[in-house]
């Protein structure tokens, strides 16, 4: 860990559209002395937060320039097209971009997806952010492609979406400094990550046992007491005894059969 004291917090950054609930409480409940303190940030800006110290790690949007940031690709999103929800395309499950090329199309200024060329007709002015162009769609101005989050962040009752296919996509990761990589961040990339609390992740191995020997043939075995033999008296006796068993029974069968032949006297 860079620095010899440990920090009274972790600072964790996100982007609009992402929810770090999971870990947060992941995080509560391993670390519950060292406080996580979220800090929302603008997906243009979060990299200006962690390079400036703002936040210890944070949960953006790629690309990252990892000439001097570390990242963790999470996940990709569905890129979804936001429309009234009396419009045509409301009553399709998915379309794709080429469907769109005689709509509108709404590009904010913080848009997240990495176009070559949007999808549709440009409108006359760019919207300055994603939450004032669906506003201009609920008002009829034109349609929105974004990330499936964003489109839930900024859901509205008279609003819907739609998958798109063929459009960019969007992928969350997290990231930090790389001169930054202290031991709470590398706590928190093994929450992220789903390591457990038991996990040997940065502590020290267990040294390996010795082998125990195995033991010689008849190391084992104890001697029998003098005077006697290893169940030999036993068996012998108790042959002695089955012998003398029969030879009775024998006996007493041969005796009641004499007295049956014998004829009664008149």
């Amino acid at each position: 860990m860079t620095g010899s004291e440990t920090p009274s917090s972790f600072r964790l950054a996100y982007v609009p559209g992402v929810t770090p609930t999971k870990w947060v409480r992941i995080w509560n409940e391993r670390l519950p002395d060292i406080p996580l303190t979220l800090v929302a940030a603008p997906a243009a800006e979060a990299f200006g937060v962690l390079r400036g110290g703002a936040a210890d790690a944070g949960f953006v949007r790629l690309p990252v320039d990892r000439d001097d940031l570390s990242a963790i690709p999470l996940y990709t999103e569905t890129t979804v097209v936001v429309v009234p929800k009396d419009h045509l395309v409301a009553a399709v499950e998915e379309l794709s971009a080429e469907e769109l090329a005689d709509e509108i199309v709404l590009h904010p200024l913080d848009d997240t997806l990495d176009w070559e060329r949007p999808p549709g007709r440009p409108a006359m002015e760019r919207p300055a952010t994603t939450e004032d162009a669906v506003e201009l769609v609920a008002a009829g101005v034109g349609l929105l492609v974004v990330p499936q989050s964003l489109a839930r962040l900024y859901h509205r009752r008279d609003l819907t979406y739609r998958p798109v296919s063929g459009v960019p996509e969007s992928r969350v990761a997290l990231s930090w400094p790389q001169e930054e990589t202290t031991d709470l961040v590398e706590e928190f990339i093994g929450i992220v990550r789903g390591r457990t609390v038991n996990s040997t992740r940065g502590r020290p191995p267990t040294p390996p046992q010795p082998k125990r020997k195995r033991p010689e043939a008849g190391a084992g075995q104890r001697k029998p007491a003098a005077g006697k033999s290893a169940g030999s008296g036993r068996s012998a006796g108790a042959g002695k005894g089955a012998r003398g068993a029969a030879g009775g029974a024998k006996g007493t069968k041969g005796a009641k059969g004499a007295k049956r032949g014998k004829p009664r006297g008149r």
